[in-house]
């Protein structure tokens, strides 16, 4: 007798496993699952421990988040600013803002709390929603002027900073630096897009927001908010996994009270070429069961809605001017053929086609010089990629993970003003590209949008956006589709297909317990299925 072992059964288990594709009961010892069939199977073990608090209930694969970042359990520290109200790690309710003086307000309660040398730092504003004149300092400044005043856009990608702010980085530095735009007068308006604009006020304030992989409070707020949606595996999907970073990971994933599975994607751009390759390779031997390093991460463009992405012609619809690139292509190219080089998996951010169409061609040639049969190099976001694309990424053996819950946010806006009716209706073509036979996965690119792969698998099957328009039928996918994309598939873009995504024999027992069966009801209802407990390696997380 095996006292070990112990058993779940639950109304129906979705194996993911196209073998055995539905079960009644999973065995498993200690963090990993033995076995998984009808309740018959349990003669086979005699002494398991069976528990059936979960039997009027569907047991999944533990959702994997693809994409996310470990700034999910860090912003909440700061003002949300963001248009559409969200629930914080904890569960409240944190209410949304609808017009600028809601958020000068907002600014101003949080001013009266702070001291002389302290900085206001809020998130999650979206000026698409506003149909005011754009945010400028002035607006910030009727706020608080006396403090310095950030607001970081939901994109992550574009922030607003009031005079006080931009006065302390100092005229110098804002004049010499890409990214800073300017009022009629000459003057910067206090907009600053994408990184080496925005990484200005990071460095003078000495803030780490894109960088909290060393703070233990965060990653643990981290792994709560993934929880509360059912996720076991999660990723940060731009780590510079500096010393102290690496240190921190490895103590706080070490902790059996952390219950969730990490993988942080290093940053290729916070490295020497020399020192990053050998920094990458180091790392395999660094992990534990709760930690892992298959993956590397590479920026190319900025945003679509941010106008910050770079779009093949026609450009964008409104006649806005192209977006901007993060990183040299030719640094670009070298980056890319260095790492793919020594076997890493890169993940690289590809918003517009233009920036699906380099890395194509970056990835083409460097397969061509150096053929890898299973690199699973991946696109991430690729929201505009189009029909010869995919077919190219097919050919070439590519992942794509695409960023399906832009169609809810921001479906609406990229009809009217930055693509228009006929590339809306291939905005995260995931129908298309299974067709293709590539591993699809979806994402919310949390904090941008909230964790929640349900939600994500609503997108995908029913394509609407917050005004309930249908974009792109065409493209919708089925639940059980829809299922993998948020399972079994990033699992594969991670190298962890083998561990984690399915409910098979020696494979983790992670699980999500739903109160529906996801794939029975009826597709417009999926993202009202309630996440009824979370199990990691066996183990029950308290929501």
């Amino acid at each position: 007798m095996d006292k070990s072992l112990k058993a779940f059964s639950a109304k129906k288990i979705i194996t993911m496993n196209p073998s055995l594709p539905s079960s009644e009961v999973v065995v498993f010892d200690g963090d990993k699952i033995i076995a998984t069939g009808p309740m018959s199977i349990l003669a086979d073990y005699p002494g398991v421990e069976l528990d059936k608090q979960f039997q009027d209930h569907v047991i999944v694969p533990g959702f994997v988040e693809g994409h996310c970042h470990a700034m999910e359990g860090s912003v909440w520290k700061y003002q949300y600013l963001g248009y559409f109200s969200r629930l914080d790690p904890n569960g409240v309710e944190q209410k949304g803002v609808s017009s600028y003086e809601e958020l000068k307000q907002k600014i101003s309660e949080v001013a009266q709390s702070k001291g002389n040398d302290d900085a206001i730092i809020c998130w999650g504003f979206d000026p698409i929603y506003f149909s005011d004149d754009r945010l400028s300092r002035r607006e910030l400044d009727e706020a608080c002027s006396h403090l310095p005043v950030v607001v970081i856009h939901a994109n992550f990608h574009v922030m607003t900073v009031n005079s006080a702010m931009l006065e302390k980085i100092g005229m110098s530095k804002l004049e010499a630096t890409e990214g800073v735009l300017k009022d009629n007068e000459g003057y910067p308006n206090g907009e600053l897009l994408e990184m080496a604009a925005m990484g200005l006020v990071f460095q003078e304030l000495n803030e780490t927001i894109f960088d909290t992989s060393n703070d233990p409070d965060a990653l643990n707020m981290f792994a709560k908010s993934a929880n509360n949606k059912g996720i076991t595996t999660i990723t940060d999907l731009f780590n510079p996994l500096t010393d102290e970073t690496l240190s921190i990971l490895k103590e706080v994933t070490s902790d059996d009270s952390f219950s969730v599975r990490l993988v942080p994607a290093m940053s290729t751009h916070n490295w020497s070429i020399a020192e990053g390759t050998e920094r990458f390779l180091s790392l395999k031997e660094q992990g534990n069961n709760k930690l892992h390093f298959p993956i590397v991460k590479l920026m190319t463009d900025g945003s679509i809605q941010g106008y910050t992405a770079r779009l093949l012609e026609p450009g964008y619809h409104d006649g806005h001017e192209n977006g901007l690139w993060n990183c040299p292509l030719q640094e670009v190219s070298e980056l890319f053929t260095a790492y793919h080089n020594i076997g890493a998996t890169i993940h690289v951010h590809t918003n517009g086609d233009e920036a699906v169409e380099v890395m194509l061609d970056t990835i083409e040639q460097a397969i061509s010089q150096f053929p890898a049969p299973d690199h699973r190099h991946t696109l991430q976001h690729c929201q505009m990629i189009n029909h010869a694309q995919m077919r190219r990424a097919s050919k070439l053996g590519m992942c794509l993970n695409m960023f399906i819950n832009h169609i809810y946010y921001w479906g609406d806006i990229h009809r009217e003003l930055t693509l228009g009716y006929e590339r809306v209706q291939r905005l995260e073509p995931v129908n298309t590209s299974m067709k293709h036979g590539i591993v699809t996965a979806v994402h919310s690119d949390a904090p941008v949008t909230p964790l929640g792969p349900l939600f994500s698998m609503w997108c995908a099957t029913n394509r609407e956006t917050a005004t309930q328009q249908l974009l792109g039928e065409h493209e919708k996918v089925t639940a059980y589709q829809a299922l993998e994309m948020v399972t079994l598939n990033p699992a594969y873009t991670l190298k962890l297909d083998h561990l984690v995504g399915s409910i098979e024999a020696g494979k983790y027992a992670d699980f999500a317990v739903l109160d529906q069966d996801p794939l029975e009801v009826d597709c417009s209802t999926l993202k009202d299925i309630n996440v009824a407990a979370t199990i990691i390696g066996g183990v029950i997380v308290k929501h």
